[in-house]
């Protein structure tokens, strides 16, 4: 989509230091961090939000954790620890529609996170 932040992020239109930039995956330091290691998980397909996923994305979506756990093992997050976030609609926080992981790390969380 033209006007989608994560789509030009993904083609290369708007920089950024990418931790992963596959075919598939890119994956970046988010600018507003949650945590000491708050990583952006972002297929390159636009897909406004989880719920709009089907059969035909399982591929992508298992894409996505897989690549949240190599990035968790190379920042040493494997260990003590990480969060996984997938804010799905407005209601659960989504800002941009584009679907995306949050990949959260290096400090304790609480439970429940809401």
């Amino acid at each position: 989509m033209s006007d989608c932040i994560f789509c030009k992020i993904a083609s290369g239109e708007i920089p950024v230091d990418k931790l992963i930039d596959d075919e598939d995956v890119v994956a970046f330091r988010d600018l507003n961090p949650q945590a000491p290691e708050h990583i952006l998980i972002i297929p390159r397909q636009h897909l406004e939000r989880l719920a709009h996923a089907d059969e035909s994305h399982s591929d992508l979506i298992g894409k996505l954790i897989l690549a949240a756990n190599k990035l968790a093992k190379k920042l040493k997050l494997d260990e003590s620890g990480y969060r996984l976030v997938i804010n799905n609609g407005e209601s659960a926080g989504q800002s941009v529609w584009h679907l995306h992981l949050h990949l959260l790390g290096g400090r304790d969380f609480n439970w429940p996170p809401g």
